[in-house]
């Protein structure tokens, strides 16, 4: 009699967040999870305004199927970091769709800043990500989402599967940003010059909720990286930041981030940029 393997259940995993301001200080009021997703503990590297979080995966992958639901949430006056220990990988499917989603809901006069780190996409992903942003009175918003398609490391490139991207912004009930996407593996669009252009890693930066003064604005544009070839640019609308990059090198997507962010921070978020810790680990 031949035995076939079972077939893993996928994960269907959500996690609630709740950050307030407490005589002075930011703390993790609420942490609710189900599922593989986890948050240790509230860290304070920059004193204790400022609420740093860690947000886990322990499967360390999404596989086919597997729905992730992250809910944050900042009360007035409160400010939060959240990171990853490490980049997200999104595995080949074997039909099925996965999806992430994050809503991230900021308060009166408070911030919140989205920095996970990367997102592998490996071919024959079929993967979703839409992220829900919304700011009442005074609130501020700095998001950063990299994405690595394939694995340039092992001759992998993205020559199949299909990655969905959903991205809303709204501050006091009106819309900043609405961005949807739809990149095929081995699509046209991955060579398009109104596309990936070639490249295998692509970068967007959205800080929302302040009017940056133009010398801000220069040294933003002012950012750089230092990989070859690369491309990058920043644009400015209405209470909205939009950074763009285009490169091979998620390490050097980042790098143009940090020197990005230590521009605007001191804007957004009223403090110096302070990369989080387990970046370097």
């Amino acid at each position: 009699m031949q035995v076939t393997e079972p077939i893993a259940s996928p994960w269907q995993a959500s996690l609630a967040l709740g950050f307030e301001r407490r005589d002075g200080s930011t703390i993790l009021a609420r942490r609710d999870h189900r599922g593989p997703l986890r948050v240790q503990k509230a860290l304070y590297p920059e004193g204790p305004e400022v609420c740093h979080a860690i947000v886990l995966h322990p499967p360390a992958g999404i596989a086919g199927g597997d729905q992730l639901d992250i809910r944050i949430e900042a009360a007035e006056s409160a400010h939060a970091l959240l990171t990853t220990p490490g980049a997200g990988k999104w595995y080949r499917s074997g039909g099925a769709q996965s999806s992430q989603q994050v809503h991230l809901k900021v308060g009166a006069g408070a911030t919140v800043e989205w920095l996970p780190q990367e997102s592998i996409v490996f071919s024959g992903a079929l993967a979703g990500m839409r992220t829900t942003v919304d700011l009442e009175q005074g609130a501020c918003f700095t998001g950063v989402e990299t994405i690595c398609f394939g694995r340039r490391a092992s001759g992998e490139t993205f020559d199949r599967g299909s990655l969905r991207l959903a991205t809303d912004i709204r501050a006091g009930g009106r819309l900043l940003w609405r961005e949807r996407g739809v990149i095929d593996g081995g699509s046209a669009l991955m060579d398009s010059p109104i596309g990936l252009a070639g490249f295998s890693v692509c970068s967007t930066v959205l800080a929302a909720g302040v009017e940056l003064a133009p010398e801000t604005l220069a040294a933003c544009r002012a950012a750089a990286s230092g990989e070859a070839g690369a491309r990058w640019g920043v644009s400015l609308l209405p209470q909205l930041l939009v950074g763009r990059y285009l490169g091979h090198s998620a390490e050097a997507a980042r790098e143009w981030f940090v020197a990005l962010w230590q521009q605007l921070r001191p804007t957004i978020g009223g403090r110096e940029a302070v990369v989080p810790r387990i970046w370097n680990t």
